[in-house]
């Protein structure tokens, strides 16, 4: 194994293991109740809460299967541990005729259960990244793309704010980063309008749109999705629920627009809106308006237009039995499978519990007093009297003769672990946790736990190891970090090459975040003889966009003046020199900024050689609007056919927001 999951005892792991095969059936039975249950709610809201709460038990599915797994197991009679040696515990048991040990539900191989958690680790961890990276391209899209609206604006979005009784600071931006209106931040929300909403939709249909969003901000919709987030994290490998977390977000956008036409009053101008906007955020203009559309079906229902909704609900409903019936037949067989599987396991056990101590008996008859692991069975066969005298005679020996030395427990109860389970004492003393350890690790000011203590000895942490960190004057001052550095190769070395190069190194987040994306001296100096921002955050923003010293010096051959922000900006759009070359090749010298606006909003130079063979000889700032606006040389040529001459691009512009030729 990979070394995620070392640190747990082999029991812990089983438990998760067969608690994340059991959430199969589960997953499956939850959204088969809530389907049945959306197919019934005839209100938005309804639907959206009964997904909403779905999601909270298919979290609390795994964690409640792990707990009644765990007391069931715990609540057993407990074999008793004394002063023993620890080898006869770490071997593989010997199984009943020679069979393998089947601890593993359905039939799967005995050690598959390990497998199982390790690629479940691997994923949470994989998905984590996804999220971190996306919360990371938001902060910088609420710092760098965006400007305040106008007064009268923000006057009229404070009024809806009032109308909706949103007591809360929102700030309101308009950017030319973002292709549809966008509601960002948790704590202090900012709604983004893109430049096309604010010149391209009437007063009314704004309002409605802003209303959408500020709806969103009063249902605290952000900390609910934030919550999806996670649990698509955790249970990222059931369809059950990607599904039922994007249920819960259409759902959510029904909720929204229900309050923006209540507050608005015009269900067919708010409709037009959103038709507008989605054909502008997409190059195809109609691709979006296909009876598949989650767009089309949002306007449908608002415009109240029937789809055979009792039809629907029939299927739903019967789908919803069908997979319900399913589940619980699933959850049914993996329960037998477990117990029998339980039982076999139980019985081996106890058997190569016996076989252990009838050998170990004999070894100490033969070899004298030796300090041994008495395992007491759960049943065990009556043993005679003069046996026990036998026994009890020898464990005193065995005793007296250990009280000066201290055994493995005596020497934990001795640093204050005196109250560790029967797992913990077996994972610290496998993982070579010892009471020495112990000491020099809080002799260096960490008081690390039982499980922290598994997962520095797991990675190697060593007080040397700390020292070095700490005579470096970073604060490496809990376990986490001292841990996330040595899992990450972080050595004073590396730090100290950082620092040659300029750097200004506070904390150890810096320095982790910097090794895990790969960031080295040769980096750093490549970026700041460049004259780009040299700070920890923006080279590591930099290092995950993949922006490198060649493409810098592509983009300022092109005459462009760049910084830190224009570069990564550039990068996440996807802006190539060539990019920049095809435009410029057609007598426009746009800056970084119009450069990255005309990507945003899919300019290319074909769209310009097409105006230009129009008639038009536009500039950027036309160039933009045209292609917000949607008009295209096909509409272009509509316009003539009508007989319309010599108008201007902009009037051209007018034709298309007022839809005269619709």
């Amino acid at each position: 194994m990979s070394g995620l999951t070392t640190w747990m005892s082999p029991e812990t792991m089983r438990l998760i293991g067969i608690s994340l095969l059991h959430f199969l059936w589960q997953g499956a039975a939850l959204v088969a109740l809530a389907s049945l249950v959306m197919a019934i709610a005839k209100s938005a809201a309804a639907r959206y809460w009964t997904g909403v709460v779905t999601l909270v038990l298919m979290v609390a599915a795994p964690v409640l299967t792990f707990v009644a797994l765990q007391y069931t197991h715990t609540s057993e009679p407990q074999a008793t541990f004394s002063v023993a040696t620890w080898n006869a515990i770490q071997k593989p048991a010997t199984t009943v005729a020679g069979q393998s040990d089947p601890v593993a539900p359905l039939g799967l191989p005995a050690n598959s259960l390990p497998w199982i958690v390790e690629a479940w680790f691997a994923g949470v961890i994989l998905f984590s990244m996804r999220t971190l990276g996306g919360m990371l391209l938001i902060e910088r899209l609420r710092r760098r793309a965006s400007v305040s609206v106008s007064e009268t604006l923000l006057a009229n979005c404070l009024a809806l704010q009032k109308k909706l009784g949103i007591a809360r600071v929102i700030g309101y931006c308009q950017s030319l980063r973002v292709e549809a209106p966008v509601v960002i931040g948790w704590l202090r929300p900012v709604v983004l309008l893109p430049v096309s909403v604010l010149t391209g939709l009437t007063d009314e249909q704004l309002e409605a749109v802003i209303a959408h969003e500020l709806a969103h901000i009063k249902r605290l919709d952000a900390f609910v999705n934030l919550f999806q987030v996670a649990a698509e994290t955790l249970l990222f490998y059931h369809p059950a629920a990607w599904w039922m977390s994007a249920r819960v977000r259409a759902e959510r956008e029904h909720c929204c627009d229900d309050a923006a036409i209540e507050l608005c009053g015009d269900a067919v101008a708010y409709a037009r809106a959103l038709a507008m906007m989605e054909e502008r955020r997409s190059a195809p203009a109609l691709a979006l308006a296909a009876n598949a559309s989650p767009l089309a079906a949002r306007i449908r229902r608002m415009l109240g237009v029937a789809e055979l909704r009792s039809g629907m609900r029939r299927a739903g409903l019967a789908a919803g039995f069908l997979c319900l019936s399913a589940a619980i037949l699933a959850g049914n067989t993996l329960f037998g499978f477990v117990r029998a599987a339980s039982a076999i396991h139980a019985q081996s056990q106890e058997q190569t519990q016996q076989q252990q101590s009838e050998r170990t008996s004999t070894k100490a008859r033969a070899q004298g007093p030796q300090m041994v692991v008495v395992a007491t069975r759960l049943n065990p066969a009556p043993v005679p009297a003069q046996e026990q005298d036998k026994q009890q005679q020898a464990q005193q020996n065995t005793t007296s003769q250990t009280s000066g030395s201290g055994s493995f427990i005596d020497g934990m109860k001795a640093v204050g672990f005196d109250n560790l389970s029967v797992d913990e004492l077996i994972s610290l003393k496998v993982q070579g946790v010892t009471p020495d350890y112990i000491k020099a690790i809080r002799a260096e000011g960490l008081k690390p736990n039982v499980d922290e203590l598994i997962s520095m000895k797991v990675q190697g942490v060593t007080p040397e190891y700390i020292r070095k960190m700490r005579a470096t004057g970073i604060k490496f001052d809990t376990v986490d970090d001292i841990v996330s550095a040595k899992v990450q190769g972080v050595s004073d070395e590396y730090i100290q090459e950082m620092r040659a190069t300029g750097m200004k190194l506070d904390s150890a987040d810096d320095v982790v975040s910097m090794k895990v994306q790969g960031v080295t001296a040769d980096y750093v100096k490549q970026m700041r003889a460049l004259g780009l921002p040299g700070d920890a955050d923006s080279i590591v923003s930099m290092k995950v966009q993949g922006v490198t010293a060649a493409y810098v010096d592509s983009i300022r051959a092109l005459q462009l003046k760049v910084d830190g922000d224009d570069i990564i900006s550039m990068k996440v759009q996807g802006v190539t020199p060539e990019y920049v070359r095809s435009i410029q090749s057609l007598g426009f010298k746009p800056n970084s900024d119009e450069i990255v606006e005309m990507r945003v909003q899919g300019v290319t130079a074909e769209f310009i050689k097409a105006l230009q063979a129009a008639g038009f000889k536009p500039d950027i700032d036309e160039v933009v609007e045209a292609r917000v606006q949607g008009v295209s040389p096909e509409f272009i040529e509509k316009v003539k056919s009508h007989g319309f001459k010599n108008l201007t691009l902009q009037k051209i512009i007018e034709l298309k927001q007022a839809g005269v030729l619709d």
